[in-house]
């Protein structure tokens, strides 16, 4: 019979496509996992990777039975998390994951009342770009993400949070001192400064920004906001700020200018997905909850004397 154990296995396998790292990540020989990978072939009757000196590579069929095998981990990761959190809502261990753009601003007002409300609950976080987030939710790894939305993926449920706005910022100057709203086509006469390719910002950002050159998008690309606010208050170009972010990395006296856009301006939607399989959707509707109650969200950051300060 099939076990769970060559299943872990071949899952590992098919993440690192190596028999020693995956072994490693296992904790186990290599012999011993590349012998387990052989039994399960044998079970199955069919070849599940190819041996060659440079490497190994999947076969169509591996490929197919490794996603099947991933599927059927994650939903027996689901029963023991059914079997583990029947104390109450939000206890237990609790895998979050969460996007860069995101996380160093919505995460720091709502853990100390998350503490505060679910004291059994043991929060481990995870930070990454949205596909390594996705993937890692649907293999199990991760019970939830917080990210910006849509996910498009059958197995996976989500839940909208609220709409994020996104804000032009520009160095300060006597020229758009004056300016009280920004424009699509400003955007098409200077230097537009993202985050680096694999960061779900940058593609929401050129979503709106049709009309940059590809010229003027690809020049620049930093790891955060804040190197990238750094950048705008010398001049060295313009941005797209969330406004989530406005209240953490644009402060009071500084050499900013933020502009808004007139309606309808552009977002992002912020919200939570988890696996449809979950039992824990409870816990999940509980957690989206506190997110609205508590921490800082568009419209709050309107109190912020760096935020008033930049828009004069």
């Amino acid at each position: 019979m099939v076990s769970l154990r060559q299943l872990r296995y071949l899952e590992s396998l098919a993440e690192t496509r190596h028999f020693g790292h995956a072994a490693e990540a296992c904790a186990v020989s290599q012999p011993a996992l590349s012998m387990q990978i052989k039994e399960l072939e044998d079970e199955l009757k069919v070849s599940l990777v190819e041996r060659r000196k440079s490497g190994i590579d999947f076969t169509e069929q591996g490929e197919e039975i490794a996603r099947r095998a991933r599927s059927i981990l994650a939903s027996v990761r689901d029963l023991l998390d059914y079997a583990q959190h029947q104390e109450g809502v939000l206890s237990g261990v609790l895998k979050l994951g969460a996007i860069p753009s995101i996380a160093p601003y919505l995460l720091p007002a709502a853990l100390p009342e998350l503490q505060r409300r679910f004291p059994a609950l043991n929060l481990q976080l995870r930070e990454t770009v949205t596909a390594n987030l996705v993937h890692e939710l649907v293999t199990g790894e991760l019970d939830l993400i917080l990210v910006a939305l849509p996910i498009d993926k059958p197995e996976i449920e989500t839940f909208h949070l609220f709409d994020d706005r996104f804000i032009l910022a520009t160095k300060a100057t006597k020229g758009n001192r004056r300016l009280r709203h920004a424009s699509a086509e400003m955007l098409a006469h200077h230097r537009l400064l993202l985050l680096e390719e694999g960061h779900c910002l940058r593609d929401q950002a050129l979503s709106y920004c049709h009309m940059v050159t590809p010229e003027a998008r690809d020049s620049f690309g930093a790891s955060s906001l804040a190197t990238i606010v750094q950048m705008v208050a010398h001049g060295y170009g313009i941005t797209l700020l969330p406004e989530m972010a406005i209240a953490s990395e644009v402060h009071a006296g500084g050499d900013i200018r933020l502009l808004r856009f007139r309606a309808p301006e552009p977002k992002r939607e912020i919200g939570l997905a988890w696996r449809k399989t979950s039992p824990r959707k409870g816990d999940f509707l509980q957690f989206a909850e506190l997110l609205r109650d508590i921490a800082p969200r568009p419209g709050n950051t309107r109190s912020s004397s760096a935020y008033k300060k930049a828009l004069k």
